[in-house]
């Protein structure tokens, strides 16, 4: 169809020009302007429907000018058959634009896709105080980012492969078959496929997000990062612990920040029996007063076990997060103890011996009458 329309075009402007050379390359040039000017007449459209300020306006801006090159690639394979070209060059030079154009394509979706997760990312800052459902949202674009991005590559890849006449030869072939040719490639690709498939159950359910406090294989740490097959936690010490993602749905783990970013903070002291309950309650709410750590929600101090020489004193803090707390319940621990040895040393922790009694006193005097008087 795109051929004989060439040809039609051709012969009417050979007719008026009377020229071939000319012919050609004004059929060339007004392809080109033609598709130009649809491109252009397309973008006003929507530019005209779309929000001033909206993630539409923003995607059209990335992928105006790979469009506009692969609206121009078509228009030169449409004419391309009116060239008197040799047909085997006509033929590569026919490939090379369809797999320009393919390639175009792709690119231009991927910067459409990062270009809508950035827009969405940078609405919903992880900076503030509550942020729990922009984690949610940062971990969902940032999943189905990576995973449509991997898509579209093989959605190129593909269009790429198709263009060549053998290969669309060896795909009805290869139909035939697809039974077998599916299962060998399913066991293959069987790591990849599952993380895959965790990741978007990950996206969907999110047991994990972004910047969650997490215990993984007895690390505590936040996640870092979720690929699409890995994820990356950053634990206290600045090590990173890189985990796959089928764990986080075959294997059970500790999420400190699921409904909320406050936690709980617990600080454990030793004592001796005679430490003064009452008064360090009230040091106790003294000390997270002037704390800016504290959130202001929980303050709680307990006994939570009694051994044979000391009792176990449990404080119970409130912070607005994981790492707030944990230097939160420094602070209070070190505070405490030096408070309670100024104020109170016979409550710390102390070892009771009994020196003497009946038995080692009768020891000792039959010692001294066996050693005779001293000289």
């Amino acid at each position: 169809m795109s051929s004989k329309l060439a040809l039609d075009w051709f012969n009417k402007l050979r007719l008026a020009t009377g020229n071939d050379e000319f012919s050609i390359l004004l059929l060339f040039c007004t392809g080109v302007v033609i598709a130009v000017v649809l491109h252009a007449a397309a973008f006003a459209v929507l530019r005209g429907v779309m929000q001033r300020e909206g993630i539409g306006r923003v995607i059209l801006s990335r992928i105006t000018g790979l469009t506009r090159l692969a609206a121009i690639l078509l228009a030169i394979v449409v004419v391309l058959p009116a060239a008197e070209f040799q047909p085997a060059i006509a033929e590569i030079t026919r490939q090379v634009l369809k797999i320009g154009m393919a390639v175009l394509l792709g690119w231009s979706a991927i910067l459409a896709i990062n270009a809508s997760a950035r827009r969405i990312e940078r609405s919903h800052r992880l900076d503030v105080e509550d942020n729990l459902a922009a984690r949610r949202i940062h971990t969902q674009i940032n999943i189905l980012r990576r995973t449509s991005v991997i898509l579209v590559l093989f959605l190129t890849l593909g269009a790429i492969l198709v263009t060549f006449p053998t290969v669309q030869a060896f795909g009805v072939s290869l139909f035939a078959s697809a039974g077998v040719a599916g299962i060998v490639i399913g066991f293959a690709a069987r790591p990849i496929l599952s993380n895959l498939m965790a990741g978007i159950q990950i996206a969907l359910t999110q047991p994990i997000r972004i910047d969650d406090v997490l215990i993984v294989e007895g690390e505590w740490g936040w996640v870092e990062q979720i690929t699409t097959t890995y994820v990356v936690i950053r634990i206290w010490d600045l090590r990173r612990l890189i985990v796959p993602l089928s764990y986080f749905v075959e294997k059970p783990f500790e999420n400190w920040t699921r409904e909320s970013a406050s936690i709980l903070g617990v600080v454990m002291w030793h004592l001796d029996y005679r430490a003064p309950l009452s008064q360090m309650r009230t040091k106790l709410d003294e000390l997270l007063s002037g704390n800016p750590l504290w959130d202001g929600k929980v303050a709680k101090l307990q006994v939570v076990e009694s051994g044979e020489s000391t009792i176990t004193v449990r404080a119970s803090v409130s912070a607005r997060n994981s790492p707030t707390a944990w230097d939160l319940r420094c602070q209070i621990r070190e505070q405490m103890i030096s408070w309670l040895q100024a104020a109170s040393p016979e409550a710390l922790p102390r070892f009771r011996a009994a020196i003497g009694g009946p038995a080692a006193t009768e020891m000792q005097l039959k010692g001294s009458l066996e050693s005779g008087p001293a000289c």
